[in-house]
């Protein structure tokens, strides 16, 4: 039975739309896995960066080498702190999941010169200095800083 010029066409327009069809559910579905990895908020802080910063070095060269830091503190002296977290997001309609979270802290004295430095982080619970590998000391500063990255934490789940 051989097919006249109406029939072809309804099948290709058949073709077509299953093929529409096929493209729009691919591209629909591929929206739901999203970007299947880490992402990166926040100051992005690399290890060569971070040995620049020196002892004595003033707050312009602070300034000049990190930038604008993510928020500033007064407690105990004045200290600038570039906060970074890094997430999993795995699914599109799954929350992403924190994975890590840092404060990289630059502690300066009354001349605005760079007494310190520390790079925060929780471990087991805990507020750790990642580069002392030490907690730091009760006081306003330790209340602030586990309060900081606990808040962080809740704002970001």
């Amino acid at each position: 039975m051989p097919y006249d010029h109406l029939s072809i066409a309804r099948h290709r327009s058949r073709q077509v739309l299953a093929l529409s069809l096929g493209l729009a559910l691919s591209l629909g579905l591929g929206g739901c896995l999203g970007f299947d990895g880490q992402i990166v908020h926040g100051y992005q802080l690399d290890a060569r960066t971070q040995q620049q910063v020196r002892i004595g070095a003033s707050a312009e060269q602070i300034l000049t080498l990190l930038g604008t830091p993510s928020t500033t503190s007064t407690v105990g002296g004045d200290a600038w702190y570039y906060i970074t977290q890094v997430t999993d997001h795995s699914f599109q309609f799954l929350a992403p999941k924190l994975v890590d979270q840092r404060v990289f802290a630059v502690y300066f004295d009354k001349s605005k010169k760079v007494t310190r430095v520390a790079n925060y982080g929780m471990e087991d619970g805990k507020v750790i200095d990642f580069i002392t590998r030490t907690t730091p000391t009760g006081g306003a500063e330790s209340t602030f800083l586990k309060g900081m990255l606990l808040n962080l934490m809740r704002f970001s789940s």
